[in-house]
This record gives structure tokens, C-alpha cells and sequence, in this order.
């Protein structure tokens, strides 16, 4: 009965230890959040500020949205607080009810969500304005018309090729999926270029996590991070 004893107090104090430790990466998260950030369309036509304090609000942390962000998001009009989660981000009505959250998917970068709106960005202002650079792009990126349902995906490495980064065509990227097969990238001002054989598609950055290729013709063609 001891040794059972003793086998439950050492469950109960690891349990402990770890709600301990989620406890404190929420709120450590949560410190991170404090000031102004970014909320944004996947288009970004839809921009507004909201800035984050730190100090109790009913259903959570008290939150200031900008005026215009009202006719951008009229969702913002129903939240009144905010709370933090590890690596996710609840915006909340006055009964704690959770309208929207936005998962952390870089560091400093959250996404979400909600069918009748579409997706949702939040990023550090800073961050949003400043000129993409090439260790943003390396990874995998799935290629789309526009839609949830991926074509392919593609590897972006920094690895040098030639003047360019080497990447990866993923099963699916053949000819026929794209009607283009690169074999290399780079960035080009605020530009990420994929380059063929004779030819080249331009992509221009169309939120945190996603890139729209110019002129977008009849066919139009994403990028959007895994």
C-alpha cells in the first residue's frame, strides 16, 4: 500500500509539474503579446490595428481595436478580451466566449480561420512592412488555384544554385499540374521569382504565410506555407 502510496504522489506532483509549465508558457506568450499588431485579410485590401494590454477585461485581457477595424472585421465589434494559450491566441466575447483564434504559426505570426469570413492574419507591424527575406521563404509551400485543395508542394532550400536557392517539386508538380516546372528561386526586391529553363513566375506577398503569383491571369496560383 506504501509503494502504491508513493506511485500516485509522484503522478500527481508530474501532473502538476506540467500543468506548472503550460501555466507559465501562457503566461510568458501572453507578456510577448503586449502592444500594437497587425490583423489582416489573406489579400491584405482589409488591414487594422489592435493593441493588447495586459491588464483583466470581462472574458479575459483588455484589448484596444482601431476605429476602422470595425468596417474591415465587423467581427471585432462582438470581442472584448483576449487570452492566450500555448501557441494559440483566443479572441473573446464578454462571456469568455472564444470568436476567433489564431494559431501561432512563426514565430510572431498567427493565422486563423472562420468559414463565413475567410482567413485571418496577425503579425508584428514591423514585421508586416519589412522586406521579405530569403530564410522566410526556405520550407514547404503548398501550390493552389486559390482554394483549400493543394495542386503540389514545394520545397524551398538554401541551398545555392548557381546564382539562385535550389528547390523541390513534390509529387504532383509535374507539367500538367502547373504548366511550369522550376528548378530554382531567389527574391527579387519584394518579389519571390521561381525560375524554369527559358522562363520565370513572379510572386508577390499576399500575407504572413502566403504569396499570389503576378499578373495573375486566368488561372491564378498561390503559395501558402505548411
Amino acid at each position: 500500500m506504501r509503494g502504491a502510496g508513493l506511485i500516485l504522489r509522484v503522478i500527481f506532483f508530474a501532473i502538476a509539474g506540467s500543468v506548472l509549465a503550460h501555466a507559465q508558457q501562457s503566461s510568458d506568450a501572453a507578456k510577448a503579446m503586449t502592444g500594437t499588431w497587425e490583423i489582416s485579410n489573406a489579400d491584405r485590401d482589409k488591414i487594422c490595428m489592435v493593441t493588447f494590454k495586459q491588464e483583466a477585461a470581462v472574458g479575459g485581457r483588455k484589448l484596444e481595436f482601431e476605429k476602422t477595424c470595425a468596417d474591415s472585421f465587423p467581427l471585432t465589434k462582438e470581442i472584448s478580451g483576449w487570452t492566450m494559450g500555448v501557441n494559440v491566441l483566443r479572441f473573446v466575447d464578454a462571456k469568455g466566449k472564444s470568436l476567433l483564434n489564431l494559431d501561432e504559426v512563426e514565430k510572431g505570426i498567427f493565422e486563423g480561420q472562420r468559414p463565413e469570413d475567410g482567413r485571418y492574419f496577425m503579425q508584428n507591424p514591423e514585421k508586416a512592412h519589412g522586406a521579405p527575406t530569403p530564410d522566410q521563404i526556405v520550407g514547404d509551400w503548398a501550390v493552389s488555384r486559390g482554394t483549400d485543395t493543394p495542386l503540389c508542394v514545394i520545397t524551398f532550400s538554401s541551398t545555392a544554385a548557381a546564382e539562385n536557392f535550389s528547390l523541390e517539386l513534390k509529387p504532383g508538380c509535374d507539367t500538367p499540374a502547373m504548366g511550369f516546372s522550376p528548378t530554382s528561386w531567389h527574391m527579387e526586391k519584394s518579389e519571390l521569382v521561381l525560375s524554369a529553363a527559358n522562363s520565370a513566375w513572379h510572386f508577390e506577398e499576399a500575407g504572413p504565410v502566403a504569396w499570389r503569383r503576378v499578373p495573375e491571369g486566368n488561372e491564378p496560383l498561390w503559395l501558402v506555407r505548411q
